[in-house]
C-alpha cells in the first residue's frame, strides 16, 4: 500500500507522519512555556531519545514512518513551496515593512533546510539578519523575543492534519501559538511529490477543528470532539465537508469539557480494536453526542444521545466494549492528565501507550489488548500522548 487512505482508527497501520522534537523545544523557558501551551520545560536530549524509541518500535511493526522535519525540506525544493513558506514566516503586521522586507531577502536566500529549521524552530530578534538603518521594531523588541514564533507543537502531528479516506484534512488550529503549524503541513501536503495526487477534505481557512478531536470509529463514522479547540461551526463544517465528499454517512458531535486536561476527545477516549475504546471513567456516563447525517444536501442533527449509545448504533453494532482507566477517582485522574487514554493502534487490539500508565495498560491487558509501552516523561509535558504525536497516512482497511 503506497497511496494515502484512512478508513478507522484501528487498521493496521502502514505508514505514519511523525516530527521528532528538536531545536524548537529548546526555545521553551519558564517565561513563555505557557504562550506555547507546555506544561514544563521539557529535557530535549530525553525527548528526542524517547521519540527515536517510538519511531523504532513504529518501524520494528512494520510502519513506514515519515518524519515532518524531511517532508518540509523535500517539499521546499519546490520554487513555489519556498515562495509560500516565506509568506508563512513573515508577519508584516509584527514585524514592519522594513523588518519583514530583510527578512523575506535572508530566508530567500537559505538553503532548504536551513529554512525548514527557521520555520520550526524560529528566530529571535538577536538571530535577524543586519539590515541598515533605524528599526523601532527592533529597538523596542528584547533580543530574545520571537521575531518568528517557534513550533514546539509540531510534535503533535495528529493535530495539524487527518486523513479521512483517500482525502486529507488540513486542520483550523484554535489556539495562536498552533496556528502557524497547519500553514507547514499544507505546504507538504501541496508540494511533496509524495502527496502530489493527494485530494483535500477540509481547508485550514474554516472553522476551527484540530485532529486531536477527530476520530474515525468505522468506515463512515466519524466523532468529533467540541470543546477547547474544536467549535460547533467547526464540527458542522467538517461534516458538511465529509458528505459532501462521500467519506462518511454519520458525524457524531460530541461535547467536552473546556479544560486543559480535556483539550481534545482524543485525551478522553480512543479506539483500541474493532468494538472497543480505552476511556476516562469519570465521563462515561455523561458524554453524550449529537447526531449528524446528510439529507437532501442539508444536514439533518438529532440529539444529544449518550454517547456510547450514538456510536454503536452509528457502527451498526450491539454496544461498544468500554476499558477505564482505574479501579479509584484518584489514579483515574492522573492518568487521564498521563494521557492514558491516548492511545495509538497499530493493528486492531494491538496499542502504542506510555509506560507510566500502569494501571490502564494493565486494565487494556486483562481486556486482550496488547499493550507496546514507551517511555514519555519527556515527550509528555506538552500534554500529548502516543496518538497525539502521530498522523496515521495509511491504514489497511479492516
Amino acid at each position: 500500500m503506497t497511496e494515502p487512505h484512512v478508513q478507522s482508527e484501528v487498521g493496521p497501520l502502514h505508514a505514519v507522519l511523525l516530527h521528532r522534537p528538536g531545536t524548537e523545544l529548546k526555545r521553551l523557558t519558564p517565561r513563555n512555556s505557557d504562550q506555547l501551551l507546555f506544561d514544563a520545560i521539557p529535557w530535549v536530549d530525553r525527548a528526542q531519545e524517547e521519540h527515536d524509541a517510538f519511531a523504532e518500535l513504529l518501524r520494528n511493526r512494520g510502519v513506514e514512518v515519515l518524519l515532518l522535519r524531511e517532508l518540509i525540506t523535500e517539499a521546499l525544493h519546490d520554487p513555489r513551496a519556498r515562495a509560500a513558506a516565506v509568506l508563512t514566516g513573515v508577519d508584516e503586521r509584527k514585524l514592519g515593512a522594513d523588518i519583514s522586507d530583510t527578512l523575506r531577502s535572508h530566508l530567500s536566500s537559505v538553503d532548504d533546510a536551513a529554512m525548514a529549521e527557521i520555520l520550526i524552530a524560529g528566530m529571535t530578534f538577536e538571530e535577524l539578519p543586519a539590515a541598515e538603518g533605524q528599526s523601532l521594531v527592533r529597538r523596542m523588541h528584547h533580543p530574545h523575543d520571537f521575531a518568528i514564533d517557534p513550533l514546539p507543537n509540531l510534535l503533535f502531528t495528529r493535530d495539524s492534519s487527518v486523513w479521512v479516506g483517500g482525502r486529507v484534512a488540513i486542520a483550523a488550529l484554535a489556539m495562536p501559538a498552533r496556528r502557524r503549524e497547519s500553514s507547514l503541513t499544507d505546504l507538504v501536503y501541496a508540494y511533496h511529490p509524495r502527496f502530489s495526487h493527494a485530494a483535500r477534505a477540509y481547508g485550514a481557512h474554516s472553522a476551527p477543528v484540530e485532529g486531536g478531536d477527530v476520530l474515525l470509529l468505522a468506515p463512515g463514522v466519524v466523532a468529533i470532539g467540541v470543546g477547547e479547540r474544536t467549535t460547533p461551526a467547526g464540527a458542522e463544517s467538517f461534516a458538511r465537508s465529509v458528505f459532501a465528499d462521500g467519506l462518511a454517512h454519520t458525524v457524531l458531535a460530541v461535547p467536552i469539557e473546556q479544560t486543559r486536561s480535556s483539550m481534545h476527545l482524543d485525551t478522553v477516549c480512543t479506539m483500541v480494536d474493532r468494538d472497543a475504546v480505552v476511556m476516562y471513567p469519570a465521563i462515561q456516563d455523561s458524554l453524550h453526542a449529537y447526531t449528524l447525517r446528510p439529507l437532501d444536501g442539508d444536514l439533518a442533527v438529532s440529539g444529544p444521545s449518550p454517547f456510547l449509545t450514538a456510536a454503536a448504533e452509528a457502527m451498526g453494532i450491539d454496544h461498544l466494549r468500554v476499558i477505564d482507566t482505574g479501579l479509584d477517582p484518584v489514579t483515574a485522574e492522573r492518568e487521564q492528565w498521563e494521557d492514558g487514554n491516548n492511545t495509538l493502534a497499530v493493528a486492531p487490539g494491538v496499542v502504542v501507550a506510555y509506560e507510566r500508565n500502569a494501571e490502564t495498560n494493565a486494565r487494556l491487558a486483562d481486556a486482550g489488548i496488547e499493550v507496546l509501552r514507551i517511555s514519555g516523561s519527556e515527550l509528555g509535558s506538552g500534554r500529548g500522548g502516543p496518538r497525539c504525536m502521530s498522523c496515521p497516512i495509511i491504514r489497511a482497511a479492516l
